[in-house]
């Protein structure tokens, strides 16, 4: 009697154990598939044949196609305005093509360094043999914008371009087959190729040639000079593509989970950091957070917790400045009572000597609670911006609580070099692991609270002594540079610069977009004093600073 007690007391024992086995194994047999299944899709991703999933290119609609069939595959409804996909177009302005050149004696100018087209020159061939200090009938002139500037200096409201036009309208209305401006004075001339301009076209070809240029191949005004010219200009639109997926639970919010899938292609943005024309497959930015998304979904269709909708949103144009995110903002596929965003970029190669960085930490004070609950498996730090160089600014920007997982830049950042088999497969399933946990934990307290927080400049790093601290709009196609904000406590907001303002103007230095405007900044040194020129609606403004 009493050995059938103890079995009786034994079985409950037994009973849990194997259950507490049965867990321990499927714990184990869920983890082995979600780092294969990481593996696969960045290697997918990463591949050569997606040729770097540049904005615009078939190995971005490569990408989009593979996400699309994941996403059938695992059942998740299609939420974009097209299936999936939401398209838009990214519009870069004026290019200069390649077929552009300006040859002197033979020898062909270097584009940029010692001459260029300006935005409403004719695109025209010429060929001429004029004579610098001549204008001939039939030939290219020359004009020097010196007096012109000198004349003008006390001017607040000369126009360099309007005079230029001018002057071409009078040298094509005498038969000059071209006009070529140049500047011998030590006055800026602010002229520079404004890829935004929409002015209508002049007749003649218009080409500016630089100080280095005049230098090198115009030095002698008298002599007699063999020229041919060839200007094209375009303008190029691409389309871009964001893949979007919905979890329904009818719940009264939602939950947003992002990454972005585009990456740098051969380098064609002038935004990688090797300068080689070789494929940039991005393994860990972004196919790193890209598959860690997919098995977030995969997870959370398996078993979400049903107090949020989760709306699954992969971004292509992140590397030209947030312009998936930014549009999808502007132009929801659906409306929904977004409770906080969660973004993962370059979530690929954890160690505990990077450290994970959990970014937008104090745009919630429930972060504070749920990330150190929760963490405790990473080495990591945190960061309580809401803004920074991804996705998750633009909905921070929007009031929305965020979080940003980042494992850290590293040597192969931007180069050809990011390649699949440098990724830390599970180091990506503790994360996915780690959203889960807090998607699941924050489940059940319902609308989390939004927190302001200091404002952070774009890009991972910056090559200037000085910095008005404000944040560029990327997607901004007028003249000048629109700002997405200002940072607490720096320059900018002391002045009192507000989203929305375009900045034209600082110093002698004008600027037409977010690259001449860096060129601007680059001018000046701590302590210098200048003048800020901005618009503000139709307004214009002028206020002084001290770097």
């Amino acid at each position: 009697m009493k050995k059938w007690i103890a079995v009786l007391l034994f079985l409950p024992i037994l009973a849990a154990a194997q259950s507490k086995r049965k867990l321990r194994i499927a714990a184990e047999k869920e983890q082995a598939l979600t780092i294969l299944n990481l593996q696969k899709h960045v290697q997918y991703l990463a591949d050569d044949q997606l040729q770097g999933r540049r904005t615009g290119t078939t190995g971005e609609i490569m990408a989009m196609e593979y996400l699309i069939q994941q996403y059938k595959l695992l059942g998740i409804e299609a939420k974009g305005s097209n299936g999936y996909i939401q398209e838009f177009e990214i519009n870069e302005g004026l290019q200069i093509e390649d077929a552009t050149f300006l040859e002197v004696s033979g020898k062909k100018l270097l584009l940029n360094e010692e001459y260029f087209p300006v935005a409403f020159s004719a695109n025209k061939s010429v060929k001429g043999t004029p004579a610098v200090a001549l204008s001939e009938a039939g030939q290219p002139w020359f004009r020097d914008l010196k007096e012109l500037l000198e004349e003008n200096k006390a001017n607040p409201h000369f126009d360099v371009e309007a005079a230029i036009k001018k002057m071409a309208n009078d040298a094509a209305a005498k038969n000059a087959s071209s006009l070529l401006i140049y500047n011998t004075s030590s006055i800026v001339d602010n002229v520079q190729f404004n890829k935004n301009d929409k002015s209508p076209l002049v007749s003649i070809p218009i080409i500016y040639i630089t100080k280095k240029g005049i230098a090198t191949y115009f030095s002698d005004p008298s002599a007699t000079l063999p020229i041919s010219l060839n200007v094209q200009l375009s303008n190029k639109v691409r389309k871009a593509r964001n893949v979007i997926a919905f979890i329904n639970n009818n719940a009264p919010n939602t939950v947003i989970l992002g990454a972005h899938y585009d990456h740098l292609g051969f380098g064609e943005d002038k935004n990688s950091l090797d300068g080689l024309n070789e494929i940039h497959n991005g393994a860990d930015d972004n196919a790193s957070g890209t598959a860690a998304l997919l098995e977030l979904a995969r997870k959370l269709k398996k078993q979400s917790p049903a107090s949020n909708n989760y709306l699954l949103m992969h971004f292509s144009g992140e590397e030209l400045g947030l312009m998936g995110s930014k549009y999808w903002l502007e132009n929801p596929t659906l409306s929904v009572k977004a409770n906080y965003m969660i973004n993962m970029d370059m979530v690929g190669r954890y160690d505990t000597a990077r450290k994970l960085t959990i970014g937008g930490y104090g745009t919630s004070p429930e972060w504070g609670t749920t990330i150190p609950l929760l963490a405790g498996k990473f080495a990591y730090k945190i960061d309580s911006a809401g803004t920074g160089p991804s996705d998750h600014a633009s909905f921070y920007r929007k009031d929305i609580p965020v979080l940003f997982f980042f494992t850290g830049s590293h040597p192969d950042y931007h180069k050809a070099s990011d390649d699949w088999d440098k990724i830390n497969y599970t180091g990506i399933n503790d994360i996915v692991n780690l959203v889960y946990k807090i998607v699941e934990t924050t489940d059940t307290k319902g609308k989390i609270a939004f927190t302001k927080t200091r404002e952070q400049q774009m890009g991972r790093s910056t090559r200037f002594t000085v910095s008005l601290g404000v944040i560029p709009d990327y997607g901004y196609t007028g003249t000048g540079m629109r700002i997405d904000g200002a940072s607490a406590g720096k320059l900018a907001e002391k002045l009192g610069l507000k989203a929305g303002d375009i900045l034209l103007q600082l110093g002698a230095y004008k600027f037409v977009d977010v690259n001449s405007y860096m060129q601007s900044l680059s001018k000046f040194n701590k302590g210098d004093k200048t003048k800020l020129i901005y618009k503000r609606g139709t307004e214009e403004f002028i206020v002084e600073l001290e770097f």
